[in-house]
């Protein structure tokens, strides 16, 4: 469970206290037996979790106060029982986080909800969503508590070989060079040190400045996010998220807490408006249903609480360096429109501690790096059916949902409305694969060709014209452009056949062998 943490008031929100660093670095190990860069969702969690595994865990982490975003706020059912899995479910307790049971769809008049299908659970299994920075103040908190861990503000700068120099290509990453800034007298210097550990694992987030040694990134920028707060704002269905399928893309509204929405406003493009709040209130407001619309426009009034954030889609592309493993944000992204990246992020943690548990507290190292390579990259591979359900869902829900002018694509859009408001398994398989409890992706890509196959039904019925299956086969097209791509992206193998994937390419030392050491980071599979 995790530590209490004592709520105070700050403004118009609840500000939970910063988490203490601890500068004291004699105790420090000559080698610890984990090394994590970041105290965000994956990187708090996975701390917490190696500690009660018995390890000496040194957690960095470059700012230890309250985070302040505008995604990460709502965890889906399946992100929840990876959190229970964890032993972690107490962090979303204390936080005022809103039980969250469906989803309600806005298509002009037209309206439709849907519900997470958790029958067979216990009562609390529900999404929830909350205030993003009280739940990672909670994580923290929950690892910090845990004697074997040591949380330290600290900004790691770069990768470290056995003899303590820089990483280069081909070695074993054995630690990592961090600039700490212990509490002290103002004006106090930063102090380079070196921390060497059996396995560090980087967790740094969407803009990390390691992930370029660890993998191949290749970063799309398909539209911002603008954010509001909403106060005195009733939500047509209470405990839902709410999609309104706008133009020229989706707008979401989801609870925050007890008193507070979250409006997030999809702009497509790698620019924002000039002029964003006439954009918002000439171009989105008028789109909103009746009872939604007073609250945004009064949120407009407040300039200053417009806030914007650019999305960012990158497929998991591991370049696999001994001794070291990419996770979290700063591994893989996808569109935030499903808000699956939590759970995405709690699985890869629940899968890597199941994976590392037979090998005992102290991680002992390996003489062969490239064995050691060779088994690491089983997590890489076993990782990949959940994930890619979850990233290609994603990726090709935010294309259905956004409006092209295109009058093919409008008909995908549409069936996918009439699909879901069907009710039924049309709305239960759907619904299952978003809320994480069910991410297989054959449900997914049966479920997405069924929706382009409803839509050619109602083309072509009762009786085809020739308009009706030239806009069919154009439907068609439209899924196979919108969903192929991005599983070629994700890769086929790994997708779908994930013991035939090819494992991730090992780095190699000029000579074509990797790098030997006397101190590595092992994992393997179970």
């Amino acid at each position: 469970m995790c530590a209490t943490t004592s709520l105070h008031s700050h403004e118009d929100s609840v500000i939970l206290p910063p988490i203490p660093s601890n500068d004291d670095t004699s105790a420090d190990p000559e080698v610890w037996d984990v090394i994590i860069v970041g105290g965000g969702v994956a990187g708090s969690a996975l701390a917490y979790a190696q500690a009660k595994d018995g390890r000496r865990v040194l957690l960095l982490e470059r700012d230890l106060t309250q985070p302040d975003r505008i995604v990460g706020e709502l965890l889906q059912p399946g992100g929840y029982l990876q959190l229970k899995r964890l032993g972690l479910e107490g962090c979303v307790e204390g936080i005022d986080a809103v039980k969250v049971h469906g989803y309600a769809l806005f298509k002009g008049e037209r309206q439709a909800v849907v519900r997470y299908p958790v029958e067979g659970y216990s009562a609390d299994v529900a999404g929830r969503s909350f205030h993003h920075g009280r739940f990672i103040q909670k994580l923290r908190a929950a690892a910090a508590s845990c004697p074997s861990v040591t949380v330290r503000q600290g900004l790691v700068k770069r990768l470290v070989n056995d003899k303590g120099g820089e990483w280069q290509e081909g070695e074993v990453v054995t630690g990592v060079v961090y600039r700490h800034l212990p509490a002290g007298p103002e004006g106090a210097q930063p102090v380079e040190r070196c921390a060497r550990g059996h396995l560090t694992l980087v967790c740094d987030g969407m803009y990390s400045n390691l992930r370029k040694h660890l993998s191949t990134p290749k970063i799309a920028h398909p539209s911002f996010f603008v954010g509001l707060r909403l106060t005195n704002c009733s939500l047509p269905v209470p405990n839902h998220g709410h999609v309104v399928l706008a133009r020229p893309s989706p707008i979401l509204f989801y609870p925050i807490s007890s008193t507070e929405v979250r409006c997030l406003v999809d702009v497509p493009g790698e620019k924002l408006p000039g002029d964003l709040p006439a954009y918002l209130r000439a171009t989105v407001a008028p789109q909103l249903p009746d009872v939604l619309r007073p609250a945004f426009l009064a949120a407009l009034e407040r300039p200053e609480a417009i806030r914007s954030m650019q999305n960012k889609l990158m497929p998991a592309q591991p370049l696999h360096q001994p001794g070291a493993l990419l996770l979290g944000d700063a591994f893989n992204m996808r569109h935030p429109l499903t808000g699956g990246g939590m759970t995405v992020a709690l699985s890869d943690c629940a899968l890597l501690v199941d994976m590392l548990r037979p090998l005992g507290p102290r991680l002992a190292g390996v003489a062969d790096p490239l064995a050691t390579a060779a088994k690491t990259s089983d997590f890489y591979t076993r990782r990949k059916p959940l994930s890619a359900t979850i990233n290609t869902l994603a990726n090709a829900l935010y294309r259905v949902f956004c409006y092209t002018g295109d009058a093919a694509q409008e008909e995908m859009r549409q069936a996918c409305f009439d699909y879901l408001a069907r009710g039924g398994t049309c709305a239960t398989g759907p619904i299952s694969l978003l809320s994480g409890l069910n991410p297989r992706p054959s449900v997914l890509v049966q479920h997405f060709f069924m929706v382009a196959l409803f839509g050619v039904g109602r083309l072509l019925l009762p009786r085809p014209s020739l308009r009706g299956l030239y806009m069919a086969l154009a439907l068609l097209a439209v899924a196979c452009r919108i969903i192929l791509p991005i599983i070629w992206a994700e890769g086929p193998r790994a997708v779908f056949f994930p013991a035939l994937a090819p494992k991730p390419v090992v780095s190699m030392a000029p000579n074509g062998a990797v790098k030997r050491s006397t101190s590595v980071g092992v994992l393997a599979s179970s």
